[in-house]
């Protein structure tokens, strides 16, 4: 499955090569690819490459989210040109309750692309995934761009309004089966039957 992230977040056609993320099943989980442009812009994270990075947000990054939109459980994946990734499980919109789990994953990168590669276990989406969106993220300061495979419509944006990639009702439907058959079933997480802790509002 490919998708290409070709607006900003609120509906313009982005202005170079779009980002790619490509998911493909794998031994007991999901493959997500990515092949991006490189802007190095922010530099990178200070965090070691291949480890969890709190604050991801804040870089170059590309983003990618399963939901499952009546519960509003989601899984929250993000991945940097430099190596870190960040990935959250949150129960209700922006509601943070596991963060920084463990991820493989590869980056390799030229002057002017980076490719990714992250491979997501079963265990860290919540159950019946129904919904998917992706973002990329690059820029500094006012050069700042947000994009998104599922923007907010332009004839709904309110005045001031900010990105926002919790907006969980523009995302869209998503299934696995389209990956994996129709009669294939998504297992059951461990993860995920564990009673939460209290969760804390994630302010991304």
């Amino acid at each position: 499955m490919d998708f290409k992230l070709e607006h900003t977040w609120d509906g313009f056609p982005v202005e170079h090569e779009p980002v790619l993320v490509r998911l493909n099943p794998g031994e007991g989980g999901v493959m997500v690819e990515v092949n991006a442009p490189f802007f190095n812009d922010p530099p990178a994270p200070l965090g070691e490459p291949g480890k969890p990075f709190n604050g991801l947000w804040d870089y170059e990054v590309v983003e990618a989210f399963f939901l499952n939109d009546v519960t509003e459980q989601y899984l929250e994946v993000e991945l940097c040109p430099h190596g870190q990734h960040l990935v959250l499980l949150l129960s209700g919109r922006r509601n943070v309750w596991k963060q920084e789990l463990a991820l493989s994953f590869q980056v390799s990168r030229g002057e002017m692309k980076w490719e990714g590669r992250a491979f997501l276990p079963w265990s860290y989406f919540p159950p019946n995934v129904t919904k998917f969106n992706s973002f990329a993220i690059h820029g500094s300061k006012d050069k700042r761009s947000f994009e998104a495979l599922y923007p907010i419509p332009q004839h709904e944006l309110q005045q001031g309004q900010t990105p926002d990639f919790h907006r969980l009702e523009y995302f869209k439907p998503f299934t696995f089966n389209t990956l994996l058959g129709e009669e294939w079933r998504q297992p059951e997480s461990d993860l995920w039957l564990i009673e939460k802790p209290d969760a804390q509002e994630y302010k991304q």
